[in-house]
């Protein structure tokens, strides 16, 4: 299943707004803190779809029932640009395990490129639910790799919630195709139509790990 969330108007279309804004990105605090509000956004959409059990909470007055998230909740996301959108989700499931992935696209002389894992950091995944968080689902392929990556070490979560501030069709199609269906949903918060020859988003943002931390060599 795939949700675009900017299909609904809310608040996620001003932040969206000013990461796409050339003269707001020059702000670099601004920028990754428009990201940050972007996955809490998310965060609390996707929250609506995990499961839920009651507990008793014991107040100076007497005892509340309650529904809390029943899910063992891992997020995880692609180093380095992937860290601001992170935090956001962190900052909701606060009391969730944490993985990562760096991976870097190996370019060839005819302009083409393979994407490379080169680190993970990964507890268990087995029968969790995992929040691949990535801001951009370009042609999906480092997406992918890093979900076979860190089931590869850490197991085969229960059910997959993939998060992207910004996805092509392309990206999208290709992430649905190559992701085992009936465990997956997508969330993105918008969809752009171009893909680049390079695999740069149109309209898009540009680079957004350039944009959060700088310009890299």
């Amino acid at each position: 299943m795939i949700h675009i969330l900017n299909r609904e108007n809310t608040l996620l279309n001003k932040f969206l707004a000013e990461i796409r804004d050339r003269e707001i990105q020059k702000d670099s605090m601004r920028f990754r803190r428009n990201m940050e509000r972007i996955g809490e956004v998310t965060a609390y959409e996707i929250s609506k779809r995990l499961h839920y059990e009651a507990r008793a909470v014991e107040t100076p007055l007497g005892v509340a029932t309650v529904n809390m998230i029943s899910d063992r909740i891992v997020i995880a996301t692609i180093l380095r640009a992937g860290l601001p959108f992170h935090q956001g989700f962190l900052n909701y499931f606060d009391d969730a395990q944490n993985a990562f992935v760096s991976a870097y696209r190996k370019s060839t002389k005819d302009g083409k490129f393979t994407v490379k894992v080169e680190y993970i950091s990964c507890g268990d995944l087995e029968g969790k639910t995992l929040l691949l968080v990535d801001p951009m689902l370009a042609t999906g392929s480092s997406l992918v790799l890093a979900y076979e990556a860190l089931c590869e070490r850490g197991g085969e979560p229960a059910h997959t919630h993939i998060a992207a501030v910004i996805g092509s069709e392309q990206g999208v199609e290709y992430a649905e195709s190559h992701l085992p269906k009936s465990k997956t949903t997508i969330w993105v918060g918008a969809v752009d139509e171009e893909l680049t020859s390079r695999s740069y988003i149109v309209p898009g943002i540009g680079d957004a790990g350039d944009l959060s931390y700088g310009e890299k060599l």
